[in-house]
């Protein structure tokens, strides 16, 4: 089954969290993605322990696990690619083995092994890390047609990201001090197999297919001036967390109390959590841009009592603030990467927002390190990169889908009689037709003078396209399925007549439609 393939959205069902564990695929598909990708959080740590248990260096062991953490995201996007060509267990597959394998060498070759075989294993390893946040977002849809139970799946998924952290990392080092660093890499590497073989076993992963948007899946332009903006901007929220880990540290040295450095970003991780199951329960007015505006403003202003200083147990309060708003964050970057990138590559979009927020976190933790003795200083870095991310969205708002240009409500009826205003994230995979409707319009834009066989290939194309779009619609207007005998209601006229006739209607009442003038009607 592809994404074009998926039935209209009906009613919308209640949205609950047991209704939505209780889904067919959803606890295995969290499941399996959260044990795949704990050894994100356990392999730094058990690489510190390993290399200084060993004898090593502290800052070698400490550039190993920066190299492996750079490696895995900046190879992220090309998976991503590779994915919406070839499928995920095509891709995800041969990684997590070479990834696993990586790991369970480095015990044979030794802490104390030639630096140099060290450093590229480690490399490999990160390099070959599976894309499973990714792949599990473009699942999603398949997996839950309706948007309400989708917005609290992506809302949990998001929430629980910060506890893998937490989690991986006690779990890494409680394996090392129990039974030994070897054993933390192999157990690291064993986890990383399990879960995604979980996935990739599933159903919805082995028939997911993208949609081919004028071409091959995966082809397509990707990027577009609202992307760019749009994974700069999370950059800047990226580098808030890195450096609120220093300032952490930082905290906890100028205390004297070294938990804080793992407390404060537990703090972080729990207000994460909290924010996702809040905001999954209550659906937001406006669209995911504005809403992403909205929250990066609260996200700023979750910062700002940390420059004032507090003393230990209130600031455990104070960092559990903005982290109730990062999740939310996320969680709307990656419903406007839904707005503004085509349907073929969308897990390759997906990847490039983890790859910018992880770069981002990279260089707050770089800067917050390099100015670790200026404890003023690393109190509002975290604010400096919120301020920059809402900065940065608020002048890229008309990029990002959020406003229409002006008078386009306003054409003359005539010239919209037939138009076919589509959700944002369908406008690159259907042309409308104008001029008629349904099959003789389809007939009518068909290539004059090619061969029979070109003509029916081109035509089957464009019904598909009609169809997505109908599809596309039903879910945006939250229309139930259409009834009638097979040949009223099935494939290929049932859907785009009834968008024809609601479109009729809304000229005739002078209503606008939602890609026209703000999206006023309803939208998800």
């Amino acid at each position: 089954m592809t994404l074009a393939d998926h039935p209209p959205a009906t009613a919308s069902p209640t949205a609950t969290y047991g209704a939505v564990l209780g889904s067919r695929h959803v606890v295995r598909l969290l499941a399996g993605t959260l044990t795949g990708r704990l050894p994100n959080s356990m392999v730094p740590v058990g690489l510190v322990l390993w290399i200084t248990g060993g004898g090593g260096s502290l800052a070698f062991a400490g550039m190993l696990a920066a190299l492996y953490g750079l490696a895995s995201g900046l190879s992220q996007p090309v998976k991503g690619r590779l994915m919406d060509r070839h499928g995920q267990a095509r891709v995800s597959a041969p990684a997590v083995l070479l990834n696993a394998g990586c790991l369970a060498s480095l015990p044979l070759i030794g802490a104390g092994g030639p630096p140099t075989v060290v450093t590229a294993v480690v490399g490999f390893a990160g390099l070959f890390t599976p894309p499973l946040e990714a792949g599990l977002r473009a699942l999603w849809p398949s997996v839950l047609p309706d948007l309400g139970r989708r917005r609290v799946v992506q809302a949990l998924d998001t929430g629980s990201q910060g506890l893998l952290y937490i989690v991986g990392s006690l779990l890494a080092s409680w394996l090392a001090t129990a039974h030994g660093p070897d054993t933390a890499l192999t157990t690291t590497a064993a986890l990383g197999l399990v879960g995604t073989a979980v996935v990739l076993t599933s159903a919805p992963s082995q028939t997911w297919r993208p949609p081919a948007a004028g071409g091959a899946a995966g082809s397509g332009r990707l990027m577009s001036t609202g992307l760019i903006q749009l994974f700069t901007a999370l950059a800047g929220t990226g580098f808030a967390f890195g450096a609120m880990n220093v300032w952490a540290a930082g905290m906890a040295g100028t205390h004297g109390l070294a938990m804080f450095s793992g407390v404060l970003p537990a703090a972080f991780s729990t207000g994460s959590l909290l924010g996702s199951l809040i905001y999954a329960r209550r659906a937001r007015p406006g669209t995911p841009a504005t809403q992403l505006i909205t929250t990066s403003a609260l996200f700023l202003l979750g910062w700002m009592p940390l420059l004032t200083q507090p003393d230990p147990r209130t600031a455990i309060v104070f960092t559990a603030i903005p982290g109730l708003f990062f999740t939310l964050i996320i969680t709307n970057g990656f419903h406007t990467v839904d707005v503004l990138a085509p349907p073929s590559r969308t897990t390759e979009a997906y990847a490039w927002l983890i790859l910018s927020v992880g770069t981002g976190q990279a260089a707050g933790t770089a800067l917050a390190a390099a100015l670790a003795t200026r404890l003023y200083v690393l109190a509002a870095l975290p604010a400096a990169g919120a301020a920059t991310a809402l900065t940065i969205l608020a002048l890229a708002r008309r990029n990002l889908g959020t406003t229409s240009p002006r008078g386009r409500h306003r054409r003359p009826r005539q010239h919209r009689k037939h138009h076919v205003s589509l959700p944002p994230h369908e406008r690159d995979t259907f042309a409308p037709v104008v001029g008629g409707t349904g099959r003789q319009a389809v007939r009518n834009a068909s290539p004059a003078g090619a061969p029979a066989a070109v003509k029916e290939e081109w035509l089957a194309a464009a019904r598909g396209q009609e169809q997505r779009a109908a599809r596309a619609r039903a879910e945006w207007f939250g229309m139930s399925p259409l009834e009638g005998t097979r040949a009223q209601a099935a494939p290929p006229w049932g859907p785009p007549s009834r968008m024809g006739q609601r479109t009729a209607a809304q000229d005739a009442s002078g209503l606008s439609s939602p890609g026209t003038s703000g999206q006023q009607l309803r939208t998800p």
